[in-house]
């Protein structure tokens, strides 16, 4: 009998001491690395003024690179994850929320930043100006500049804004994004006119406004389009449960665009 208890005794007392080894090994695990490498987010924010398919630019009043145009980016917080900072960085430019975005790529050349090495997340986001706060486009000194009048930007940022230009050619040509830069309201010439804008390239008026109107995207509001001079077209607004479909359903809105 003694001799069982001792040997129960001793089991317990090696599986204690395991599991305290076991805890105080797990805590001791901390991951190193001799170099410090930075997390940046950079955001290319398209918007439509309903003339032209246009950039949020902020020209630089801080170093590095004072005096040059960016895109609008910071530094990733230890509590964000990358959306959230994405996110945090569209409101601060901007001041909107809810707003279409994703991310497009990440930048890692080493030499890309000639201060320290940076990695840069790349998001693109598709708002509609008329929502936005001045106030806050102004403390950053940002401007809204048109594709075919980009000045020449810092870094790699240039080659960041050419790659959010082919994703949303490709993905407006098989989503409905481009609703996204529109008004609550608006006319299907003006909607027409926004991909255009996109593609720099004219459109068929009738095959668009068939294909618009089949997707059952569009609800009538009853209203006509007061600030026309000319000819006061229906004014339509989005329907908001069609387009959640959309977004993960191919449209193709444009059969005789080829896409690369």
């Amino acid at each position: 009998m003694f001799i069982a208890v001792k040997g129960l005794l001793t089991l317990f007392l090696q599986e204690r001491q395991y599991h305290v080894l076991s805890t105080c090994y797990n805590l001791m695990i901390h991951y190193t690395h001799p170099n410090r490498i930075l997390v940046a987010l950079d955001c290319i924010i398209f918007g439509y003024d309903g003339e032209e398919l246009k950039l949020l630019l902020i020209k630089r009043n801080f170093d590095p690179e004072q005096g040059k145009w960016s895109l609008m980016g910071g530094f990733l917080k230890e509590e964000e994850d990358l959306e959230a900072a994405a996110q945090r960085i569209l409101y601060d430019l901007t001041g909107l929320t809810n707003t279409y975005l994703e991310q497009l790529q990440t930048f890692g050349a080493v030499n890309r930043d000639p201060v320290e090495r940076t990695i840069s997340v790349v998001y693109y986001a598709l708002v509609n100006i008329q929502d936005q706060d001045v106030n806050a486009i102004r403390t950053h000194n940002a401007y809204w500049i048109g594709l075919n009048e980009k000045p020449a930007l810092i870094f790699d940022h240039n080659a960041m804004v050419e790659q959010a230009l082919n994703r949303l050619r490709y993905k407006a040509a098989l989503h409905a994004i481009g609703f996204e830069l529109m008004p609550e309201k608006f006319t299907i010439p003006q909607l027409q006119r926004v991909y255009e804008a996109i593609y720099t390239k004219q459109l068929d008026r009738r095959n668009f406004s068939r294909k618009i109107l089949s997707t059952d995207l569009l609800i009538g509001t009853g209203e006509k389009d007061t600030t026309s001079v000319t000819k006061k077209g229906q004014l339509y607004r989005l329907n908001a449960e069609k387009y959640q479909q959309y977004l993960t359903d191919y449209v193709s809105f444009f059969p005789e665009l080829t896409l690369a």
